[in-house]
């Protein structure tokens, strides 16, 4: 076998990253030597690594600056419908190479680099991720950013600029810990603060009605501070904004007339007003009701619609009169997306503006809140739904309270007006849900705001309509729309794959990377004996390459001529990474109970983070770090198997291990995973599927043909039938003898033998309250793996189906996302038009 190209060598051969003219090439160096002069104030006797990575990611971003300040100019002079994406995470990992490629500026970087006796990659990666999303949620945020740029939208990502991103996780005797994310310690090199437009936010205070109108008084005062940061198109000059809100004190805070005396106290007080945007909660699908995460998402909702109608009045078409105080045309020019519930203060925000600040009346108000409101569902697990207490309200958005009632009562007499004497429909379709405990709940609130409600996949979205809110779509079924969820191509093709995007290219040439569908042009090639042996070394490269990271990170060795068999995402009990782990007990037992038949070889690895409060979680982490301690360190299994731990999953983790696997494992119960983008991004490069019918799987599986997948269990129909029925675990451990050793050897301690009694409230759930039915779905999925490994070991035909499954792949970019939103919920047409570049002159 050829010795692997180093990544250096294979830039060289690659056009899809820019051709690195001898002008560009000085041009780098150059600049790259005057940030380290000027900027970093370092000579290269006393720059450190780090100097070297902040100077090429300034000389980097100087290349977006021109075209940045050109992009808003445009949008200034063509007032364009604007785009707000509102989310309160955003999980945009590193930025740097995802710069160089979208401005066609790598190979000229590269060489640059070369040529100061330096390691790009090496400088890569010392950038920290920006780690301000929990997940699959974020993590779309940031692809949908990407793809709005280079579909040329007038679009903002508004946020909050989180100090402490998602914790990293360290890996302690096999257990979780949590270590604070301090990922702003040495600045971020991208983003560029506005003190000029620093806006105020308030809370707290009472409500006066008086004959003048609505008066919220006597609140407290936190102010936003906003930070842009750049998100570049591929390859067509545009520059798009990312704006994350920071709160700040103001001066005054705290040294009003009750505090005179206590000044030093009243200064330090002011770190409880700019905690609001400190940390970023870390919870995954799972809602907990806080004062303080109630307060970052009426910050972020605030600020931004402060943002958005200024923007709106002072555009250069706004609206005849002068002062532009029509809000009549407010939605031909402005769409907000809520991404989930999270910043569904916006609707009620909205109307508090409209109405009491601007005087519209409530039902012009509420018109226009609807058309510009649009509400995406994100999850259909009954503990993810945001339902806020009344009282919490009272205290802390008094004003919102009130308009909330207001907006359910002309609900609520629209509903009864339609079906007369249906109390439980009133009941079950109240934004306020009736209790011990009073509560808002959100999710009705953004349906009634909005005037489009998705979900994220067709199996989703159905399910959204025939049971979470069945009663609503009854009432208005025009309001409900599907969106299948995408990933960028850029990062997750080019980026991370650079060797499978070229001899993509090769064959098919570059337009796939702006229209991913033209990769079903591979179709053609899928007996092309030449394609396949590049397809499947490009695979090898990628695991050889990982092998050696694990190795260096970890001191793991791992043999590369495995089958790499990889679930990576959040811990959560629906994923079922517990049937990973009964899959990995089942295959040790087998090899032990007989150590000289011929086994598929598998590196099982698992990874991603458990939200800090989620016990069971945390369990299922501790048991596959001891099954890893038992199986790696057997004699008797060598390495046929071995079960590794990823710690500290992330997104720049993703874009290592994703173009390295050769399985990926997706197998939440189905009706449980809205859609799911890891999978997407595995199919893309050139991994196989196991996996049920749930979430995207389901077009997955369509677009590529259901026998080039592994598919297997329950569907949505017999998990209801199941349900109906009642699930009983015991039925299962009786009748199926390798799952019953599997379950007695966790029970017993055989992982554990320190602690025999480690694992009792996993197997305890498992036997008697697991709601996602692991053990039902069991036999199916050992006698799928079955089916896996007999495909391994053709290595020909297995790569025939990793083709079919790349040319399949093509609907799931998040440009192709973006057009249907674009179109059918915000009323905007994609252009095409390449803005100028800034070294040229404009129109």
């Amino acid at each position: 076998m050829a010795a692997p190209l180093s990544d250096g060598e294979r830039r060289k051969q690659i056009s899809v990253r820019g051709i690195a003219g001898l002008g560009d090439v000085a041009e780098v160096r150059k600049s790259f030597n005057r940030h380290l002069h000027f900027t970093l104030v370092k000579d290269r006797n006393v720059a450190t690594p780090r100097d070297y990575f902040f100077a090429l990611a300034h000389t980097v971003r100087d290349h977006l600056v021109g075209r940045w300040i050109r992009t808003q100019q445009h949008y200034y002079e063509r007032d364009p419908k604007r785009i707000y994406y509102l989310s309160l995470e955003f999980y945009m990992g590193r930025t740097l190479q995802n710069t160089m490629v979208n401005l066609g500026l790598q190979n000229a970087c590269d060489e640059a680099i070369y040529q100061l006796g330096l390691d790009l990659e090496e400088l890569e990666e010392i950038e920290e991720d920006a780690g301000l999303g929990n997940g699959g949620l974020g993590r779309l945020a940031a692809c949908f950013l990407d793809s709005m740029a280079t579909l040329g939208l007038a679009a903002y990502g508004y946020g909050i600029r989180y100090e402490f991103g998602i914790f990293n996780q360290k890996i302690v005797d096999g257990w979780q810990v949590e270590e604070a994310d301090d990922w702003l310690r040495y600045g971020n090199p991208w983003e560029k603060a506005r003190p000029e437009y620093m806006l105020p936010v308030h809370f707290y205070g009472r409500v006066d009605h008086t004959p003048e109108g609505v008066k919220w008084v006597d609140t407290q005062v936190v102010l936003a501070m906003p930070y842009d940061t750049p998100v570049p198109g591929y390859k067509n000059n545009t520059v798009n904004t990312m704006r994350l809100w920071s709160a700040k004190a103001p001066n005054d805070f705290n040294l009003q007339e009750f505090n005179v005396g206590d000044y030093i106290e009243a200064v330090l007080d002011r770190n409880l007003a700019e905690n609001i945007s400190r940390v970023l909660y870390p919870n995954d699908n799972f809602f907990e009701g806080k004062e303080l995460r109630l307060k970052q998402e009426y910050f972020v909702v605030a600020a931004t619609l402060q943002d958005i109608i200024r923007r709106f009045k002072s555009s250069k078409f706004g609206c005849r009169d002068p002062v532009r105080t029509c809000f009549e045309t407010f939605p031909d020019k402005v769409a907000i997306q809520l991404n989930d519930t999270h910043p569904a203060l916006s609707i009620p925000e909205l109307m508090r503006i409209l109405v009491d600040v601007e005087k519209v009346d409530w039902d012009k108000a509420w018109e226009i809140t609807k058309r510009t409101c649009a509400y995406t569902n994100h999850t259909v697990l009954p503990e993810a739904l945001e339902r806020w207490p009344v009282s919490m309200f009272e205290k802390l958005l008094p004003r919102h309270l009130e308009i909330i009632y207001a907006l359910n009562q002309m609900h609520l007499d629209r509903v009864a007006a339609l079906y007369p004497g249906d109390i439980d429909r009133l009941r079950r379709m109240s934004v306020i849900e009736e209790g011990d405990c009073k509560r808002i709940n959100m999710a009705h609130l953004c349906v009634i705001g909005s005037h489009a409600v998705n979900g994220v996949a067709r199996i989703h979205s159905d399910i959204v309509k025939n049971t979470v809110f069945k009663d609503f779509y009854e009432l208005e079924p025009e309001k409900f729309q599907n969106k299948t969820n995408g990933i960028t191509p850029r990062r997750w093709l080019l980026l991370c794959n650079p060797g499978l995007a070229d001899v993509i290219a090769e064959k098919i040439g570059e337009g796939f990377i702006t229209d991913l569908s033209q990769l079903k042009k591979l179709l053609d090639f899928i007996n092309n004996e030449t394609f396949i042996r590049d397809v499947a070394k490009v695979k090898q490269e990628n695991k050889l390459k990982f092998a050696a990271y694990l190795e260096e990170q970890y001191k793991v060795k791992i043999n590369p001529s495995s089958m790499f068999d990889v679930q990576v995402k959040r811990i959560h009990e629906y994923k079922r990474q517990l049937l990973n782990c009964l899959h990995a007990i089942t295959l040790y037992n087998r090899i032990r109970s007989d150590p000289s038949k011929s086994f598929v070889p598998r590196t099982i690895m698992i990874g991603g983070k458990a939200a800090p409060g989620y016990h069971m979680a945390k369990m299922i982490i501790k048991l596959i770090t001891s099954i890893g301690e038992v199986v790696n360190n057997d004699p008797y299994v060598g390495d046929k198997l071995k079960v590794i731990f990823l710690e500290n999953y992330r997104v720049s983790l993703a874009e290592k291990v994703i173009p390295a696997a050769d399985l990926s494992q997706q197998i939440s119960t189905a009706g449980t995973e809205a859609s799911g983008t890891g999978n997407m991004k595995f199919m893309v490069n050139g991994a196989l599927t196991i996996g049920t019918m749930d979430g995207a799987n389901v077009e997955m599986a369509e677009e590529a043909g259901e026998e080039n997948l592994f598919i297997f269990g329950m569907r949505v129909e017999e998990v209801e039938a199941l349900d109906r029925q009642g699930y009983n675990a015991r039925e299962y451990y009786d009748r199926l003898p390798e799952l019953r050793q599997a379950i007695d050897q966790i029970s017993s301690g055989f992982f554990s033998p320190r602690d025999p009694g480690c694992f009792r409230d996993v197997v305890n759930m498992l036997m008697y309250h697991d709601r996602f039915k692991v053990f039902a779905d069991y036999e199916a999925y050992i006698q799928c793996q079955g089916q896996v490994d007999q495909l391994f070991m053709d290595p020909r035909e297995w790569t025939r189906k990793v083709i079919r499954n790349i040319a399949c792949s093509g609907k799931f970019s998040s440009d192709r996302t973006i057009m249907e939103y674009a179109r059918e919920i915000w009323g905007v047409e994609p252009s095409a038009t390449k803005i100028p570049p800034p070294n040229l002159p404009r129109d």
